[in-house]
């Protein structure tokens, strides 16, 4: 799938300006709230009308301003999760799903539709109602109707924001396994960047309504001269670490080039690999050997960049084996450590900020 988007859209005193090309898998669009993602979604659904737009999936035309083309919602094959589930209440889980079959691009095989109830745990709820789920089954059961009307796209808009803290763990779980096993490629919008680091490989940024970075997820979120990533709270870069499969004291150990992790969690088999979105606040720097600290996480890494400082901190980009990693420190420590480009130095990780 390539989905080629190049669209200017006016409402108000609000501008969307995007200009993108995104490869297949999963793309995560990372914004604040208001930066415009909602909106680009429905416009490449169909659902909103750009006032000057050029869009393209998989190389056929979904909307040429220029040209007058217009392909309605209901011909482009387009999926669509609302953050809030849009069931048809009157029906059961069963007669909401086979809506979703009967209504896409082709029906769906029986063995997809069971392969599909089964990744998403959907087997108990099948004769319950809407009114009866929880919403974290509300949103299991619309992102399965969305995938049984065989998609060329899925749009998952916020799909976890209207959920509490278990619930929207639950839900994840659930969607790293549609992701990781479905063919189907999608846009995921969000404004958690843990959310989206833990489930996209590719990242469209957009801020005050413009696309101001595209690109592999491991790489732009290491960039230090994007404001809207590396000043958020929330900034960190992605690592892909492998399980050892073994645990002591509640914390599973992970193979990494740099060095070896330890975080909590349920005990993942040996081999396996999982993506931790390590937070740059969470990253603490020594020069030397650290000696006797109550951080056990320790990889060795190198000083690729120092951004320039802001609010008296600057981001420190480092190469701990090869992957990116992102920290926060003061002006003072930069001078202190002498951080500049080729620095040696431990980053610091502690195993309670860790998740996957």
């Amino acid at each position: 799938m390539t989905l080629q988007m190049d669209l200017s859209h006016h409402q108000g005193d609000f501008h969307l300006q995007v200009v993108a090309d995104l490869p297949a898998g999963v793309t995560g669009v990372f914004g604040p709230s208001g930066a415009g993602k909602s909106t680009l979604l429905e416009i490449v659904a169909g659902l909103r009308r750009p006032k000057q737009a050029r869009i393209t999936l998989d190389g056929k035309v979904l909307c040429d301003t220029a040209a007058g083309r217009w392909m309605p919602p209901h011909r482009r094959g387009i999926g669509y999760v609302f953050q809030d589930s849009r069931l048809f209440p009157h029906l059961s889980v069963t007669e909401n799903l086979n809506f979703g079959r009967r209504h896409g691009r082709a029906p769906a095989h029986p063995s997809t539709c069971a392969e599909v109830i089964e990744l998403l745990g959907l087997a108990r709820l099948l004769d319950r109602s809407p009114g009866s789920l929880s919403g974290g089954e509300r949103q299991r059961v619309a992102i399965a109707r969305a995938l049984l009307s065989a998609p060329r796209l899925l749009l998952l808009d916020e799909p976890c924001a209207s959920l509490d803290l278990p619930r929207r763990e639950e839900l994840l779980g659930y969607l790293a396994a549609v992701c990781a096993t479905s063919s189907v490629p999608m846009l995921y919008v969000s404004h958690s960047l843990p959310e989206i680091a833990r489930l996209a490989h590719h990242l469209l940024l957009v801020e005050n309504g413009q696309a101001t970075a595209c690109g592999p997820i491991h790489e732009l979120l290491g960039r230090v001269d994007l404001p809207g990533l590396s000043r958020s709270d929330e900034a960190g870069t992605v690592l892909l670490v492998r399980s050892i499969g073994t645990a002591e004291a509640g914390l599973c150990s992970y193979e990494h080039a740099a060095g070896v992790l330890r975080l909590p969690g349920p005990l993942v088999p040996a081999g396996q690999k999982i993506r931790l979105l390590v937070k740059a606040r969470d990253v603490s720097l020594a020069v030397g050997e650290p000696g006797q600290l109550s951080i056990r996480n320790r990889l060795a890494a190198t000083v690729m960049e120092v951004g320039p400082p802001h609010a008296g901190l600057c981001e420190v980009l480092l190469d701990a084996g090869g992957d990116r990693l992102l920290t926060r420190v003061t002006m003072a420590t930069v001078g202190e450590l002498s951080l500049q480009s080729g620095r040696r130095v431990t980053a610091l990780i502690k195993s309670a900020s860790l998740g996957h």
